[in-house]
C-alpha cells in the first residue's frame, strides 16, 4: 500500500470511531520478516491477500519459490484468519504454446465480460483494457524467467500449496455464500456464476471460473514453533 491508501483507510476508520494505525512496507514480499509487522501479543491478526500471489515467483523461477516463502512467513505470523483470493488461471507454464492457449482462453472470457456489461466507449473500460489487460498480456507472452511476473495458478493448486505450508482450510460461512449468490443474481449480469467447490467461493463467467476465495488458519498440529 502507498501513503494515499493509508490515509483513505484512516479516514474511513475515523468515520466509525475505530482506532487505526497504518504502517507502509515497501520491501519485496518474499523478503519480509515477521518482525517487520510489529505485531502485538494481544492483536487479532487477519491477513487479507486478494489476487496478488500470482505476481510472486514459482518453482520455475526458483526451487525455493517466493510464494512458498511468503506463505511460510504468513503462517509464522499466526493470523486468526488468512483470507486468500486468487485469479484462477493456468497460464504460468514455461512452455510458450501452452501459455498462449491458456491466456487466450482466460482473456476471451474477461473481454466478453466487458462486452456484455460495459459500453465500448466507456472511459474506465478503455483504461482497463489499455493500462491493465494490455500490460498483463505483454508480460505473459513476451517475457520469460524472472521478468514474467504474471503467474496465476488454479485454486486447487493453491489449496495444495497452503496445506503443504502448514495451513488448514476454514469452512465457508453459509450465510455469506447465500448473500453473495443473491446479490449477484439480483444485481449482476445473468452470465455471472457464483458457486462453491471444496470450501472455495468461486466467481465465474459462462461456466469458466475466473476467481476463487477461501479462508485459512495455521494448522496448530503442524506448528514447528518458528
Amino acid at each position: 500500500m502507498n501513503v494515499d491508501a493509508g490515509q483513505r483507510l484512516a479516514e474511513y476508520a475515523n468515520m466509525f470511531n475505530i482506532p487505526f494505525e497504518y504502517q507502509g512496507i515497501s520491501s519485496k514480499w518474499e523478503t519480509l520478516r515477521v518482525e517487520d509487522f510489529n505485531i502485538q501479543k494481544d492483536d487479532v491478526l487477519i491477513v487479507n491477500c486478494i489476487n496478488r500471489m500470482k505476481n510472486l515467483g514459482d518453482e520455475t523461477v526458483s526451487a525455493n519459490s517466493a510464494r512458498n516463502r511468503v506463505l511460510n512467513t504468513i503462517r509464522m505470523m499466526k493470523p486468526t484468519v488468512f483470507v486468500l483470493g486468487v485469479l484462477n488461471g493456468s497460464y504460468s507454464s514455461p512452455f510458450f504454446l501452452t501459455r498462449f492457449k491458456e491466456v487466450m482462453y482466460h482473456y476471451t472470457a474477461m473481454f466478453d465480460v466487458l462486452d456484455k456489461t460495459v459500453p465500448p466507449d466507456n472511459e474506465e473500460r478503455m483504461t482497463i483494457e489499455r493500462e491493465f489487460y494490455l500490460s498483463i498480456l505483454i508480460n505473459v507472452l513476451a517475457c520469460e524467467g524472472s521478468e514474467r511476473i504474471e503467474r496465476p495458478e488454479s485454486y486447487k493448486k493453491w489449496k495444495s500449496r497452503n496445506l503443504n505450508a502448514g495451513f488448514e482450510q476454514l469452512p465457508l460461512n453459509p450465510e455469506i455464500v447465500k448473500r453473495t449468490k443473491d446479490m449477484v443474481k439480483q444485481e449482476y449480469h445473468k452470465d455471472y456464476v457464483v458457486n462453491e467447490d471444496d470450501q472455495w467461493l468461486l466467481l465465474g463467467w459462462k461456466g469458466r471460473i475466473l476467481y476463487a476465495i477461501s479462508t485459512w488458519k495455521p494448522n496448530e498440529s503442524n506448528d514447528d514453533g518458528d
